[in-house]
């Protein structure tokens, strides 16, 4: 059994520390610095749990120490510390950020690692930037490389038709942040919230708009390769008109700490939701202009006995899949790993991988 870390005791982090606890194969001591919320982790003869306060690097790096990987789903801004920790005590280190900036601080600190740095392990970026790579290799040349994914509540009941499913820091970190996209061939910068667009899946309206942080670094590996490459964040329409109105004619995006407050009192959380992964490359292909798209629909569940949302299940899936296919050698155990250079086919095989294949409807249709 090898020995992980996770960082952070919330939804996600706690989700991961069970579905790696019933594996069998991990032990799993969860950190947090609230003993409030590690007293609401689950009881397992594999998980343990430690009060540690990132900001204390002595603390981190003792506790690092010896252990096989770091996990970290800590908020976005804790990002660059525990990689610094996790470079120190000479241990993996794998992350779910979206943040573009922290994922090219750990970059820079991958370049002289003896360990593995594999950061955005989650769906976006994560299995997102696997699909599309994936999907790119089809093709002879590229035209364009277009990537949507969001997680909706099945049954919205509110204006926003919205309610909170994950990490609200990430939410509105995602919703301010300039957005890398490729347009015409060139790497440019492209405003959050902006580019509407509406589309239909299996009869349902959805509408989708630039976020920050999706496209993970497929933005550097394709490149000179493609002509457009973009990530959109789905939602059902009407969402992106209220919530720009508060960020834009509220302020509110200056006063992050009051539009989280708001939210978390005022949007419920739910398990009944719906993650849509829409993923659509189109280019050249002996001589012929042809396109391929994959669709999935990943619904809330049982996993390791309790039932769990659906962006928890693919969240957490993510990245237990990449953590089991670092320590079976799967992928490269040293530097930097770009989510794309993991095979799409490696990680539907991997017992976490697969939940994104069981009792969902995928489509990969070609025209």
């Amino acid at each position: 059994m090898k020995d992980i870390v996770v960082i952070g005791a919330g939804k996600i982090g706690s989700t991961i520390a069970r579905m790696l606890a019933h594996s069998g194969d991990y032990r799993v001591c969860i950190a947090d610095r609230s003993g409030e919320q590690l007293q609401q982790v689950e009881k397992h003869d594999a998980v343990s749990t430690a009060v540690v306060d990132i900001a204390d690097r002595k603390a981190l790096v003792a506790l690092l120490s010896g252990k096989f990987a770091v996990l970290s789903a800590a908020p976005f801004h804790l990002t660059v510390e525990i990689a610094e920790a996790a470079a120190e005590a000479d241990v993996h280190y794998l992350d779910l950020t979206e943040d573009v900036e922290s994922t090219r601080q750990v970059k820079a600190i991958a370049a002289d690692s003896r360990t593995a740095f594999i950061p955005q392990c989650g769906l976006a970026p994560g299995f997102i930037s696997i699909v599309a790579n994936d999907l790119t290799r089809h093709f002879d040349t590229l035209e364009s490389v277009r990537m949507r994914v969001g997680a909706l509540p099945q049954y919205p009941s509110n204006a926003l038709n919205y309610n909170l499913t994950w990490s609200t820091d990430g939410v509105i970190n995602e919703y301010i942040e300039p957005c890398e996209a490729i347009v015409e061939g060139s790497l440019i910068e492209v405003p959050a919230m902006e580019e509407r667009e509406e589309f239909s899946l299996d009869g349902v309206t959805y509408e989708a708009f630039n976020t920050s942080g999706g496209l993970g670094t497929l933005c550097e590996t394709l490149k000179g390769k493609v002509r457009t490459l973009n990530y959109k964040t789905i939602r059902y329409p009407g969402h992106a008109a209220i919530f720009k109105a508060l960020l834009n004619d509220l302020g509110l995006r200056h006063r992050r700490e009051v539009l989280k407050d708001i939210l978390e009192n005022a949007l419920p959380t739910t398990t009944q939701d719906v993650v849509v992964i829409f993923v659509t490359v189109s280019g050249f292909r002996e001589g012929r202009l042809v396109q391929e798209t994959y669709a999935n629909k990943v619904y809330s569940g049982v996993v390791a006995g309790r039932m769990q949302s659906g962006i928890q299940i693919t969240t957490a899936g993510s990245i237990c899949a990449v953590l089991d296919m670092l320590s079976e050698g799967k992928i490269p155990t040293k530097g930097f790993i770009r989510q794309e250079d993991i095979a799409l086919d490696s990680f539907l095989a991997n017992r976490f991988g697969h939940y994104y294949a069981q009792k969902h409807q995928t489509e990969r249709a070609v025209s």
